[in-house]
């Protein structure tokens, strides 16, 4: 072949080589609504992919919280897994990325071998003779895939993308558990406020008791009343036992998920009420540059597109351009010398020409997969708006809840004394005493609850919102 017509050739190869097969990945469009449906408190910020959303957890102002936030995030098996996962996708990147890269490889061959003289003859003429024979060879040899159809340009995009989901996996797995170690303490925080609540209840029963005993043995009240309140405070040490396994399940849940042997964990009882800090909900669409599986899920679509051009590429040939220059000589001293030079040029090249419909069932296969990552992206994308939404809605309802709840535990209180008052008085009875101790005792636990879920529902919305927000503000919080 000609000059000019190997160079026309070569054009003609590097035009081809400019086009890679498949779709090139665009994000598909999702429609969004352009608020959220909002009450009181509520106000609406900008928060930013680029915000440091790590210690959010920092904003509820509890040391014992932080503390088990960084054990967790030091210790933890499922964080260590998902660490591992990170670096094998980096190392698949890496070693897809090396294939854009001529390989370059050196032989080093010394070997000593006695040839049969009675090896079958090529020539009846010619006879043949023992030999031995040492062979010594050099050999620098350099391939390079000609990417024609962009088959390496997809798999790097793919596995570029895929590092990235990896990354994001990761950020979401350390929101996934710092939000499971705060749910986990706030239960056991609400069930710590709700037995100090029994605890109150039983030392007040107790003393009714007393003077209920007191005045039966002075012959003002009949057995009756000290059996009645006996009833209610063994009723209340009931609830004392139950709350307390519940207790130990969520203290070994903590002692889990930091990485700590559940007989070694040991958490004190604190029964203070903690405020929730004030979350920013934003706008619907920072959801897309903030959650962390939103953008996962982005991501494996931009990987499975990949997977369309990787499977699409057989469809082109396969050229490898190789070379190789080295020498080889049966003695040593001549190993260096001109008359032991080899050298090698050339290009080899494959084309499929009939296989089943087997490429073509790729491509398909590549296809689906794909949709479905679309598919999965717009589910994600609709759970992360719901989860939003119903933290938005209950964290309010429970706000007023909450303010209702202490309402009526001052209420209950007065009810309380005032029955005390007129038992004392000899105008009531103990059944009206222990009525109103009862619905103490309901109300007060039911505002520790509320309080409780308040918490757990801020943690759900941080959740949802996908961590940390801009701004400080300091966490009030009442003895």
């Amino acid at each position: 072949m000609k000059p000019i017509g190997r160079s026309f050739c070569l054009a003609a190869l590097m035009l081809l080589g400019a086009c890679a097969a498949g779709p090139d990945y665009q994000k598909p469009a999702f429609e969004m609504p352009a608020g959220w449906k909002t009450e009181a408190p509520w106000r609406e910020a900008a928060p930013k992919d680029s915000v440091d959303k790590g210690s959010w957890w920092k904003r509820f102002g509890d040391a014992q919280l932080n503390k088990l936030q960084e054990q967790a995030l030091a210790q933890s098996p499922t964080l260590v897994i998902a660490g591992a996962r990170l670096a094998q996708a980096r190392a698949t990147l890496a070693a897809a990325s090396g294939a854009q890269y001529p390989q370059v490889g050196l032989s080093v061959r010394d070997s000593k071998g006695r040839i049969s003289a009675n090896r079958p003859l090529t020539n009846y003429n010619s006879p043949n003779f023992t030999t031995t024979q040492s062979d010594t060879v050099v050999n620098l040899a350099v391939g390079y895939e000609l990417d024609l159809a962009g088959r390496v340009q997809r798999s790097v995009e793919g596995a570029r993308a895929s590092a990235e989901q990896s990354a994001i996996d990761f950020e979401n797995v350390r929101l996934l558990l710092t939000a499971d170690v705060a749910t986990a303490y706030f239960n056991l925080r609400a069930v710590d406020i709700e037995l100090d609540v029994l605890r109150r209840a039983i030392e007040l029963q107790r003393k009714s008791l007393a003077y209920a005993t007191t005045r039966h043995d002075l012959g003002a009240t009949s057995g009756l009343d000290v059996a009645q309140q006996q009833t209610l405070i063994d009723n209340t040490l009931v609830q004392v036992d139950l709350l307390r396994r519940q207790r130990s399940q969520f203290q070994h849940a903590l002692a889990t998920l930091t990485g700590t042997p559940a007989p070694l964990f040991e958490l004190a009882a604190d029964p203070k009420v903690m405020t929730p800090p004030a979350i920013p909900a934003g706008v619907p669409s920072d959801l897309l540059e903030r959650r962390p599986d939103v953008a996962s899920a982005e991501r494996a679509m931009a990987a499975a597109n990949a997977q369309i051009g990787v499977a699409s590429a057989a469809f082109y040939p396969s050229i490898v351009l190789g070379a190789s220059y080295g020498s080889q000589s049966r003695v040593m001293d001549t190993l260096f010398n001109a008359p032991s030079v080899i050298w090698s040029v050339g290009a080899s090249a494959a084309q499929n020409l009939f296989d089943g419909g087997r490429i073509r069932a790729g491509v398909d296969f590549a296809s689906a997969g794909y949709e479905a990552t679309v598919a999965n992206y717009r589910r994600v994308v609709l759970t992360a708006m719901q989860e939003v939404e119903d933290g938005i809605i209950g964290l309010a309802a429970l706000e007023r809840a909450h303010t209702q709840a202490k309402v009526a535990t001052t209420s209950a209180t007065r009810v309380l004394d005032l029955a005390a008052a007129r038992y004392e008085g000899g105008i009531a009875t103990s059944l009206d005493v222990i009525i109103a101790q009862q619905a103490l005792l309901n109300s007060e636990r039911l505002a520790a609850q509320i309080a409780g879920q308040r918490l757990l529902t801020s943690v759900f919305l941080v959740k949802a919102l996908g961590g940390d927000w801009p701004g400080t503000g300091k966490v009030e919080t009442q003895p």
